[in-house]
């Protein structure tokens, strides 16, 4: 039965661009009205929208028995990796079902743990959440930084760690930077940009970043701009104090290509900056020093990394660690010694070199996995990670890089019986010959029917790699009986730079057909069937998702875009949009007009038969504005010529994903679990 929806008046504009050839081109844009979000024309619309979605899940007999069964299974000790300062330790935990996790201290990494904040008091629905933490050398101070309903804006303060009570500090409107405390405690650096104007705080540009210092106890009116480039609007700032307390580190960044350069400059003493690196050549990561010789991970004429020494003194650098065959995604110091974590295939390996650049040993891990976080100090031999895998919840271990040995640092309850199912990597061949990886997890024993309902999710930009990691709600899809599928795509980091620069700008049409090669692998293989194959991407994914829908309606069984950047056209004209030019480009580039256009999914969309689709996004998001969403759902329900429905699901005080609560997220996903199964059984 074809749906009914909202009405959706569409507008006469029309922005004219041009194409390599300098010729215009001229492409409508009839619902540009929907970009203002707070229009009384766009909230109504939004609310039938929002009326119309909720009578379609309510029908839907999936949606409680996920929503109970994600719930059982979340309702578990959700502990992080601890890490150390001033003999103190701190970790954030949740113990189940809170919205927030509480962040705690204690004297041991064993504990007793005491609450040291708990964002969950900060609101009444749970929508402010922590986004920074950053504790002082001594361990007395806490900088914390605080975020509302999703949205990316930071407020930071500080609170004292004995009492447990905040300083009179509040700094506001900032974003993309931490906090960097001095070494005496007296304050820390941090970014910060100019309020916004009014009514643009969710959707006007961010440029202008500038680098603070706040001392604690003064007022913000009063902290120090320590640096700032108006003649470069698009450059950011994240600041480091080395841990000797010796120098500042200013990490610069343009957009979210990874090259940057990398400032340095005696700390407290009036000295410019000097410019190890003074271009955007490659990226470069200061891992820490001994005195002026200084430690860095860097891609330079190594795309899948290596780590260099610099010598601040004499200007010498050599390679320390050659680049090897597996992508080095991060690098620390530990006594005497460097820890590497490299990717092969999209799992983590831990390694210990010495200070020569020698293989000392391999490092144990749980199992084939991911190591989430990792904290290290170049002085204390004590290391602490969190190791995740698909069937497997985070959990914390404590690794002793002197003996080698891994130590857990929680006992996990499981409340489902991973024997019953099994995790196996396949590869498919993209459209040019390209091997593609995919971890596939399913229950034990899968027929290879072609009945089995798929969820297929991806990614690849960014230089971001998918690696295996626990989610509860997928658990609960794979429980009832269905299959996930995570597919490393190009665009990602999974093989290092040039796997990354595959896919992007005039090269990104290579993430889609890698994903549309994964789905025709999981057919061809009996996996499943194109009626039981769902897709699902968030933000880049779910541009992802948007792109394989249109140039491929045939092959889904139903399709998730979530905050998904959608047009392509216009996506640099808001917040930090401008950013992703790198990996996309932009259309007002001649030379990439014709590119963005040709898989732009508002574009893409003519009149066919989609698949099923629900469209997720949030109020709040200032990240991927949800005029991207509205306005892709209003030409795919004008140009719907199937029975299918195209729905749209609004959080509100949802944003792109950082902080949402827990109880929304079990919301989210019992639904769009729901809507999966419901289309692909």
């Amino acid at each position: 039965m074809k749906t009914t929806y909202p009405a959706s008046p569409r507008g006469d504009h029309v922005d004219v661009y041009l194409d390599a050839s300098g010729a215009e081109v001229r492409v409508a844009d009839p619902y540009r009205w929907l970009e203002d979000p707070d229009s009384p024309e766009t909230r109504a619309w939004v609310q039938a929208q929002r009326v119309l979605t909720e009578a379609h899940l309510t029908d839907l007999p999936e949606r409680h028995a996920y929503r109970a069964r994600i719930r059982e299974l979340w309702d578990a000790p959700a502990e992080g990796a601890p890490w150390q300062r001033g003999g103190q330790y701190f970790r954030q935990v949740n113990p189940g079902l809170l919205n927030q996790p509480l962040l705690q201290v204690a004297p041991s990494p064993r504990g007793p743990w005491r609450t040291l904040l708990d964002p969950n008091a900060l609101s009444a629905d749970g929508t402010v959440a922590l986004a920074g933490t950053s504790v002082s050398p001594q361990g007395r101070l806490l900088a914390y930084g605080t975020q509302s309903a999703g949205s990316d804006w930071v407020t930071w303060r500080v609170r004292d760690v004995q009492s447990g009570e905040d300083r009179p500090d509040t700094l506001e409107w900032s974003k993309f930077g931490g906090a960097a405390w001095l070494p005496d405690e007296s304050g820390f650096y941090y970014a910060a940009y100019d309020a916004p104007a009014s009514g643009g705080a969710l959707t006007g540009t961010n440029r202008n970043q500038r680098l603070k210092l706040h001392r604690v106890g003064t007022a913000q009116a009063q902290d120090e701009v320590a640096l700032q480039r108006p003649d470069e609007p698009d450059w950011g700032f994240r600041a480091r104090v080395t841990n000797d307390g010796e120098y500042l580190v200013i990490h610069v960044w343009k957009g979210t290509a990874r090259k940057n350069q990398v400032w340095v400059r005696p700390l407290g003493r009036a000295e410019a900056f000097r410019e190890l690196v003074g271009d955007f050549r490659a990226a470069f990561e200061v891992l820490g020093n001994d005195g002026p010789l200084f430690y860095l991970h860097t891609d330079e004429d190594a795309p899948r990394g290596k780590v260099i020494t610099w010598n601040l003194t004499t200007g010498e650098r050599r390679d320390l660690v050659p680049e090897g065959p597996d992508a080095v995604e991060q690098g620390a110091l530990v006594p005497g010694g460097l820890l590497l974590l490299t990717l092969r295939d999209a799992s983590h390996r831990l390694t210990l070199h010495d200070r020569t650049g020698a293989q000392v040993r391999d490092l144990p891990l749980p199992g084939p996995g991911a190591v989430e976080t990792l904290h290290t100090q170049p002085d204390d031999p004590e290391v602490f990670l969190t190791f995740t895998s698909f069937l497997t919840r985070p959990a914390p271990y404590r690794l002793d890089v002197t003996g080698g040995s891994l130590e857990p640092l929680s006992t996990e309850i499981p409340a489902f019986d991973a024997s019953k199912f099994e995790v196996t990597q396949e590869f498919a061949v993209s459209r040019d010959g390209t091997r593609v990886p995919m971890f596939i997890v399913a229950p034990r024993g899968l027929k290879r029917d072609g009945t089995n309902p798929t969820l297929l999710y991806g990614y690849g930009g960014f230089n971001n790699a998918l690696k295996p990691a626990f989610n509860a709600a997928r658990l609960a899809w794979v429980e009832r009986g269905g299959v996930f599928v995570q597919a490393n795509l190009r665009g990602g980091g999974e093989y290092g730079k040039d796997w990354h620069e595959a896919g992007t700008l005039e090269r990104k049409q290579n993430v889609f057909d890698d994903f549309i090669a994964c789905a025709e692998h999981l057919i061809r293989t009996g996996v499943t069937a194109p009626a039981h194959l769902g897709i699902h991407g968030r933000s880049n994914g779910g541009l992802l998702v948007g792109a394989c829908m249109t140039q491929r309606p045939d092959l889904f069984g139903a399709a998730i875009p979530q905050v998904g950047v959608l047009d392509m056209l216009r996506y640099h004209q808001f917040t930090i949009g401008w950013a992703w030019a790198s990996d996309y480009g932009r259309s007002d580039d001649p030379a990439m007009l014709g590119h963005l256009l040709a898989y732009s999914p508002l574009h893409a969309l003519k009149a066919a038969a989609y698949p099923p689709t629900l469209i997720v996004t949030g109020d709040h998001d200032d990240r991927v504005v949800p005029g991207h969403s509205f306005k892709f759902g209003a030409q795919l329900q004008h140009v719907q010529q199937g029975d299918s429905p195209t729905l749209l699901r609004l959080e509100t005080r949802g944003g792109h994903g950082a902080g949402k609560p827990t109880a929304l997220l079990i919301d989210e996903w019992a639904d769009i679990l729901a809507f999966l199964e419901h289309h692909l059984r």
